[in-house]
């Protein structure tokens, strides 16, 4: 009898430990015989090994079209639309109708598998990821962390949200907000794949280049206005946050599987340079990015070219954001070079960053509440300024588990989040309109539609998938849909939200300034301009109020200056201009893909290389 075909696992070999292994065994053994790890999909296997038998034979007729079976997704064309395009191609559409039919079968029923292999204690001990369009098999932390989007398109979410009770929160009430992090980081992971000391080593290593020694710090102005400082760390941003912590997880295994990983970023400013700083010097990780030239100010683009690490490589590109897009889209379209190369993105939709997000809203709680002596606890407005939905995904998951808080979302002219809480309308604009808050400027091509949202969605449907899929697949055909009147319901009963003009903008810095003598960077105006929108209103309220604000005002004296304020520029960004600098310009006329492709490849050597080294 011929040996069972193998197929490709369904996540990039830099993800080894992904609890969805392909591998076709007639007798499944009891842990995946490449990764190791337990296998939890027996039974499954077994009884559907006909149908994944005949697939893997077909699976080499589609190959070089669109990947392999597990990574036929690239850009959200799933393992359906591949194999019903193929048996229509040919003529069978029948066939082509119930193959695809039993295979989305087959897979939903593969997530829900049971686990034969673990006992009841090691599988309670498990956080399970599955994928808001339910398709995609189950992974655990680790499969989510090198993802980024899951197999069927859709993104991963805690198969069951933990339910924190009054005593917990009490408990974690005194936390400074590293501690805040290792807590919700323990309780999302679980200790089977990070152990708890070396989750607290990681986390305290991913703070220590912190400004301030509480890492985020409350300010407390006059008239009840209080602000959540998350620009502490190196980049002056909010993302330093929870990319600093991603990183180290990145490294902690691929340290301990022995692989290595490129990330590849397009940016419009800020990204960039935080995910440079997170993985800079970093043995095993080494990072692309590519900004557009003249689009940064100039404070981030020096953020990026100063760091002359040998592992950070950046490219300016003479082009705007969308441009320099396209040859980062072509290159991670060809899903064998992404496998071959282990390729990864660390955009905002990737689970890691939005776990880290939920300590912000947990931080402000706890520093703004009043008391938690009362029944039930208290309730506290949290102001979220946004443009990707990552913020705000991670608070509506916080008050999913039991934080309670209500979640304000501020937004600037391009406001699709705003239109969708207010109108259930979740739709592009034809133009994405530059505004002093221009880290919130959504760009298509860079990933940054806000595709957390549908996050938001799956939670407010009762983890509907079936009801996501569809929104979702209808709004990446036609960038536009209208959610359901009950979906659209539910979502305004959760969140409120503000839209802000760059005039609001500017009267908010002045006002600030006027009040408190204090600098707010154009996005943090964003959420405090709904702050004094309430106070001007008079509108009395007893419930506290945070905003949070996302970078330092450091990083836009173009901003305070079109505020009619004196810009205070930190002796680290002085430092800046005095600096090397290094970056690989891509000019009009340059074959960028080539240039990126030879880029990756050349790394990869470089990494086999010293891999080869080491053994010896």
């Amino acid at each position: 009898m011929r040996p069972a075909p193998s197929m490709t696992c369904s996540q990039p070999q830099a993800s080894p430990s992904v609890l969805c292994c392909w591998t076709v065994v007639p007798y499944p053994p009891s842990r995946c015989p490449r990764c190791d790890i337990p296998s939890t999909q027996g039974r499954a296997f077994q009884k559907y090994f006909p149908l994944l038998y005949l697939i893997a034979l077909l699976a080499p007729a589609f190959t070089p079209a669109t990947g392999s079976l597990g990574l036929g997704v690239a850009f959200k064309s799933g393992p359906m639309k591949a194999f019903f395009l193929l048996f229509q191609g040919l003529g069978q559409f029948a066939l082509a109708l119930t193959l695809t039919t039993e295979l989305q079968k087959f897979l939903s029923l593969l997530r829900h598998a049971p686990i034969p292999s673990l006992s009841r204690q090691e599988a309670s001990r498990i956080m399970w990821y599955v994928s808001t369009r339910g398709i995609a098999p189950r992974v655990n932390f680790e499969g989510a962390l090198f993802s980024g989007y899951a197999p069927d398109g859709g993104l991963f979410m805690p198969e069951e949200l933990p339910q924190l009770d009054r005593e917990t929160l009490c408990q974690w009430s005194t936390l400074s907000y590293p501690d805040l992090v290792k807590e919700l980081c323990a309780l999302f992971i679980g200790s089977e794949l990070i152990p708890k000391d070396d989750l607290n080593d990681l986390i305290d290593r991913a703070f220590s280049r912190f400004r301030h020694k509480e890492v985020v710090r409350l300010s407390r102005l006059k008239n009840g206005l209080n602000v959540l400082e998350l620009w502490h760390g190196v980049t002056y941003a909010f993302k330093d946050l929870s990319l600093s912590c991603t990183a180290q997880f990145l490294q902690y295994f691929l340290e301990k599987r022995e692989k290595h990983v490129t990330v590849v970023v397009g940016t419009s400013g800020d990204t960039g340079s935080a995910a440079i700083e997170s993985v800079q010097g970093a043995k095993n990780v080494d990072i692309i990015v590519l900004l557009p030239k003249g689009h940064c100010t100039k404070i981030q683009e020096l953020q990026m070219t100063t760091v002359l690490k040998e592992n950070v490589h950046v490219f300016e590109v003479e082009g705007n954001s969308d441009e320099l897009d396209e040859p980062i889209k072509t290159v991670f379209a060809d899903v064998a070079f992404v496998k071959k190369h282990n390729l990864m993105s660390l955009n905002s939709i990737n689970w890691s960053r939005v776990l880290v997000q939920m300590a912000h809203h947990f931080f402000a709680y706890f520093q703004c509440t009043p008391s938690l002596d009362t029944h039930p606890l208290p309730l506290v407005e949290v102001v979220v300024p946004t443009g990707a939905a990552g913020n705000l995904a991670a608070g509506y998951i916080a008050q999913k588990i039991g934080l309670p808080i209500h979640l304000v979302v501020a937004v600037n002219r391009n406001d699709i989040i705003h239109r969708t809480v207010q109108q259930g309308d979740f739709s592009l604009s034809k133009a994405v309109k530059s505004t002093l808050a221009s880290a919130m400027d959504i760009q298509v091509g860079l990933g940054e539609v806000p595709y957390n949202m549908e996050r938001v969605f799956w939670l407010l449907s009762g983890s509907d998938s079936q009801v996501t899929r569809a929104l979702m697949e209808q709004f990446e055909r036609t960038q536009s849909v209208n959610l359901p009147k009950e979906l659209h319901s539910k979502l305004s009963e959760v969140v409120t939200s503000e839209s802000v003009s760059d005039e609001a903008i500017t009267q908010t810095m002045g006002r600030c300034w006027d009040e408190n003598q204090y600098l707010l960077c154009p996005h943090s105006a964003v959420a405090v301009n709904y702050h004094y929108q309430q106070m001007d209103r008079q509108q009395p309220s007893s419930t506290p109020r945070c905003c949070l604000a996302p970078a330092s005002a450091a990083k836009f004296p173009e901003a305070v200056l079109a505020a009619g304020l004196t810009p205070e520029t930190p002796a680290e960004i002085v430092a800046l201009e005095h600096k090397e600098t290094r970056c690989t310009l891509m000019q009009r006329g340059d074959n960028w893909t080539l240039m990126l492709q030879d880029t990756i490849e050349d790394l990869s050597r470089r990494w086999r290389g010293h891999a080869l080294n080491a053994s010896q």
